[in-house]
């Protein structure tokens, strides 16, 4: 499968803080915008998403993204990273990393996949967790390096 998604240091935003996780989407969905990813109606659709199906994966990590009807607003597909490291309380879990995905198709996969081997390895999720340059989360997440 071509990987059509390349996560790029633009993408991340380290060191963020949000009051609770509305706010997180809130950042995701900005940085998805900016990216000229998504149409602003997004972010709306990623709070409905996130209502109906917490979006929550363990590790201190969240993955909001859009409703399947929201699909119409993605421009292209892409990836926002936005790093809490104080956490942020996700409906009791605490998040440090969410991880804003925005797609039409199914280009996000492999780097969803890659983001499982990172969930399921204690270390790397630390790493993500911590990271300290906006290159060390391109390389984490970069199925390349993960496959």
């Amino acid at each position: 499968m071509p990987s059509e998604l390349a996560l790029t240091a633009d993408a991340v935003w380290l060191n963020r803080a949000a009051a609770d996780r509305a706010e997180a989407i809130d950042q995701c969905g900005a940085l998805l915008v900016e990216l000229g990813a998504v149409e602003p109606g997004y972010v709306s659709a990623m709070h409905e998403r996130e209502a109906s199906v917490p979006t929550f994966v363990g590790e201190g990590v969240a993955i909001p993204h859009g409703t399947d009807a929201s699909r119409a607003l993605v421009r292209k597909t892409a990836l926002a990273v936005v790093q809490f490291p104080h956490g942020v309380d996700w409906g009791g879990s605490t998040v440090h990393v969410a991880i804003g995905i925005a797609s039409s198709g199914e280009e996000h996969l492999g780097v969803l996949s890659s983001l499982a081997r990172i969930l399921t390895d204690p270390e790397k999720a630390a790493r993500l967790r911590g990271a300290t340059a906006p290159a060390d989360v391109v390389d984490l997440l970069s199925p390349a390096r993960n496959g």
